[in-house]
């Protein structure tokens, strides 16, 4: 398929899938209005905008910013911080910041994200790990049609059982990502059959995607990035958790030391840029999620197969391709790097990383290092080799990108 041709399809595609885009546009709008609801109960002024320094002793700005999380979020409690260095990161703070030796943590969705293998001690060696620390691992896989196994679940859970992990996101794998409303139906047979067991929820690329969000349904603690979902593009970093005050104040005294807590902790110089990143982020979040329906119908019919399909409601902003093979995967890579505002002229190639048991390959061309909402695509270098996109600051964008891979992965195919 040459230039012109590849150019009509993208033309055609942009029409097919408008219906698709209402029903984003639907959400972001209940998702602004929440979130815009939150800056006015919180009182936000000027004076909250500007960092602080030392201890951050009587910090009106990161508490103000915490106050706003948790009601756009729908939690008793929040912790904000650009100390917090990733998801991963702030996952871990929930993890040992509640369970205790002797405890199990139970996993719900089968294997976890890949980083998240070796802060468990299921994979590898790093020191420090739950189970180094005497905290057992178990988990549940999902049924064969990507669904909760709630049967499982309840034949897993002991008198050890502490915790009850969800990864809402698909990470690099085929299953659907979680919804809300399957999660809230397991969240509230385990709240009504062993209310002593917490359950958290990995959030990353989910948040402002549904019209809810975990604590809404019930979930007790929640983790995630600032520099995927609400950050909106805009937070050169951090992480947060919310929840039950309980449960949060755990988490922060991992982060700070216990008697500390959420007590201190300078905000950082870019406290503005977490303010107006997460009033922004619902939209953003919409435009990736338009750029991801654009991408997966247009790969569509091109003949890939892709996850979900673009007529399929979205729970979280991945969006994977199956393209069948190596060269494939980094072609696409190359194109969308290609199409990148920054770091157009490098070529990312497959590479051995800290925390994954694959190479792995990532283009990112994005202000922010590592800022997935901005636009990103990886792959681990395996079968099926399928590469996960995920962002676009906007959807014209996003299309660009996308047309670019494809140019790309076309000129593979006529190899």
């Amino acid at each position: 398929m040459n230039t012109t041709d590849l150019n009509a399809l993208a033309a055609e595609v942009e029409k097919e899938v408008q219906p698709y885009y209402e029903r984003v546009d639907a959400v972001a709008r209940r998702n602004h209005s929440r979130v815009l609801a939150a800056f006015h109960q919180a009182r936000v002024s000027d004076y909250h905008l500007k960092g602080s320094t030392g201890y951050g002793y009587g910090d009106q700005g990161r508490e103000t910013l915490e106050n706003v999380y948790a009601r756009a979020f729908q939690a008793e409690a929040a912790l904000v911080r650009g100390q917090i260095v990733s998801g991963t990161h702030a996952i871990a703070l929930c993890l040992f910041g509640v369970l205790r030796p002797g405890d199990e943590l139970l996993v719900a969705t089968g294997t976890p994200y890949d980083t998240l293998q070796e802060v468990i001690g299921i994979r590898g060696n790093a020191p420090g790990s739950l189970m180094e620390l005497g905290i057992t691992y178990r988990q549940v896989d999902l049924l064969p049609n990507g669904r909760l196994n709630i049967d499982a679940v309840a034949r897993a859970i002991n008198k050890r059982t502490r915790m009850i992990m969800f990864q809402r996101s698909r990470g690099y794998s085929l299953r659907p990502s979680l919804n809300l409303s399957e999660m809230g139906r397991a969240i509230a047979w385990i709240k009504k059959n062993y209310p002593h067991v917490i359950t958290f929820v990995d959030n990353c690329y989910g948040e402002f995607v549904e019209p809810l969000e975990p604590p809404a349904v019930g979930a007790d603690l929640v983790a995630g990035s600032l520099i995927k979902n609400p950050g909106g593009g805009l937070a050169p970093g951090g992480g947060y958790v919310v929840g039950g005050k309980i449960y949060v104040e755990m988490a922060a005294s991992r982060l700070i030391a216990p008697g500390l807590g959420r007590e201190v902790g300078p905000s950082p110089d870019y406290q503005r840029l977490l303010f107006q990143g997460l009033f922004i982020a619902p939209h953003v979040v919409a435009e990736a999620l338009k750029g991801a329906i654009f991408a997966a119908r247009l790969f569509e019919r091109l003949g890939f197969t892709v996850d979900p399909a673009p007529q399929e409601e979205r729970t979280d902003i991945v969006q994977a391709i199956l393209l069948g093979s190596p060269e494939r995967v980094i072609a696409f890579c190359h194109g969308l790097q290609q199409a990148s505002p920054v770091d157009s002229h490098v070529l990312p190639q497959p590479v051995d990383m800290p925390g994954y048991d694959d190479a792995v390959i990532m283009a990112a061309g994005t202000f922010v290092q590592g800022s997935s909402i901005e636009l990103s695509a990886d792959a681990p270098m395996r079968e099926p080799y399928a590469v996960y996109m995920q962002g676009g600051l906007s959807k014209e964008y996003v299309q660009l990108a996308v047309i670019a891979a494809a140019k790309a992965v076309m000129a593979v195919n006529k190899g």
